[in-house]
């Protein structure tokens, strides 16, 4: 089964969509990778998924992406005596270290870290922004603060802090379980980092995973984007989460946002995707509203590596016309006589290394010759990045000996993986890559095709070949 688009869609599974029918639905309906949620998941639920992911993989024998998504920390006011207070704008309140139940004058906070780190005039959102208090005097051990915007507080509520960088990890004692308990499996190909504030939360995690999984960077807080290429280059791919995103700053400025980050992670060659809200009323509609459409549109427009569904497949009454929904939409951008004219023009210029050069070459070469397909093989997935990253006309084909290699690159631009073993010499390369683009459907008789890869083989990083080859019936010649 080939994909007719170049971008990508995750799934989100959940209450709606954890059945092996149901995963194998939303597979063929359109989805390439899937995320499992830690916030609303145990680890025997995490591994029972996993394994029905890896079910459903054998049996449509194509592979699938597995994302697993950590929490990250959750920073939330204590418990009121009357279950909530309502709080006036104009009056003072405060949050302390006193663990007493709180009223309409102050709460507990039960992060200490946070406490240390507030200012006067740092900004409090609580309730996912719903209502907002400014600092005025802080102490290590209380912050009273001014109520700019008031409303009801109840327990629990979560605390956003937009204009403070806090000393802590982003990675909690829960996170660090979630993420053993998934690299246990041996089955996971990404793994999703929350509420990134800079660049060490990204090492701290790598130095754990060990190449076992790709590192996902969600980009939720203000901080994060004050670093931006710093923790794009440490990332191996991005998420634009927009919904605390929108929480921690205003809301207007998200969607410039969400362009600047597009476009940084397409220099990088860093898959990028675009989350939160995408499809938001089929959660209970069987169809989207139009605005909803333009803005899945306007992602794939812009040239996101993947578009990626939440509550819409995890919870919603319609998970499977829901990634339908979005495959439709994606489809339809790629046809549009506009969208060509516009990838082009996001067009990065490659590096100055080899292996860039050589992946801008063969997008040219491919586009002035009109080529049937570009090939890359390739060990760690890092050529066909590198031709993803060009936006090319033609099929981007990766041939990788490597089953972990081929998932990974479920969630890159136009990049079809086929698992094949690894090549003998020169002229295997040429020959099995005209036979396995005839037999996916790619390349016919009379095509030729562009294959880069790097010489001598198994040597990761080294792409400095490119061949074009005529593919003719049984026999290939080569130009």
């Amino acid at each position: 089964m080939r994909r007719l688009r170049r971008v990508k869609i995750l799934a989100t599974l959940g209450p709606s969509s954890s059945t092996p029918e149901m995963v194998e639905k939303l597979y063929r309906a359109g989805a390439d990778v899937f995320r499992i949620n830690m916030s609303h998941t145990s680890h025997d639920r995490m591994r029972e998924l996993v394994q029905t992911i890896r079910d459903v993989e054998d049996e449509v024998a194509r592979p699938i992406g597995i994302l697993i998504d950590l929490q990250g920390p959750k920073l939330r006011v204590g418990r009121f005596a009357d279950g909530a207070a309502m709080l006036k704008t104009g009056q003072t309140f405060t949050l302390d270290s006193d663990e007493t139940p709180g009223d309409e004058t102050r709460v507990h906070l039960p992060h200490p870290e946070i406490l240390e780190a507030l200012e006067p005039g740092h900004s409090l959102l609580l309730d996912d922004g719903k209502i907002r208090l400014v600092a005025r005097s802080c102490t290590p051990r209380a912050t009273v603060a001014e109520v700019v915007v008031g409303g009801r507080l109840s327990d629990r509520k979560g605390v956003s802090l937009p204009d403070t960088l806090i000393k802590t990890s982003a990675m909690t004692p829960k996170d660090h379980a979630d993420l053993e308990a998934a690299l246990a499996t041996n089955s996971v190909d990404w793994i999703a980092l929350s509420f990134v504030q800079r660049p060490e939360d990204i090492t701290e995690a790598k130095d754990i995973i060990k190449g076992q999984a790709g590192v996902m960077t969600k980009i939720e807080k203000p901080q994060a984007m004050t670093r931006l290429t710093e923790i794009v280059d440490l990332s191996d791919s991005v998420m634009v989460a927009r919904g605390d995103l929108g929480v921690e700053m205003p809301l207007e400025k998200v969607p410039g946002l969400q362009k600047q980050m597009t476009r940084a992670c397409r220099r990088a060659g860093k898959p990028v995707i675009i989350a939160t809200q995408m499809l938001e009323s089929m959660i209970a509609q069987p169809t989207p509203t139009r605005a909803e459409v333009s803005d899945v549109a306007t992602a794939v427009f812009e040239g996101a590596d993947a578009i990626m569904l939440s509550a819409e497949s995890a919870a919603g009454a319609y998970p499977v016309e829901a990634v339908a929904m979005m495959n439709s939409i994606a489809m339809n951008v790629e046809s549009d006589p506009y969208y060509r004219s516009i990838i082009d023009a996001q067009h990065a210029e490659p590096e100055a290394t080899g292996a860039d050069a050589i992946s801008a070459a063969a997008r040219q070469i491919a586009e002035t010759l009109d080529l049937a397909a570009i090939i890359c093989w390739t060990a760690y997935g890092t050529t066909a990045r590198r031709a993803a990253r060009e936006r090319p006309k033609q099929p981007i084909i990766a041939l990788t000996p490597s089953l972990e290699t081929s998932r990974r690159l479920a969630l890159a631009w136009g990049v079809h993986s086929v698992l094949t073993h690894d090549a003998h010499d020169l002229d295997d390369i040429v020959d099995r890559a005209c036979d396995i683009a005839k037999d996916q459907g790619i390349a016919d008789h009379g095509d030729r095709v562009i294959i880069s890869a790097g010489v001598p083989l198994r040597v990761p990083g080294a792409t400095n070949m490119l061949r074009i080859a005529y593919v003719d019936g049984d026999h290939v010649k080569r130009d």
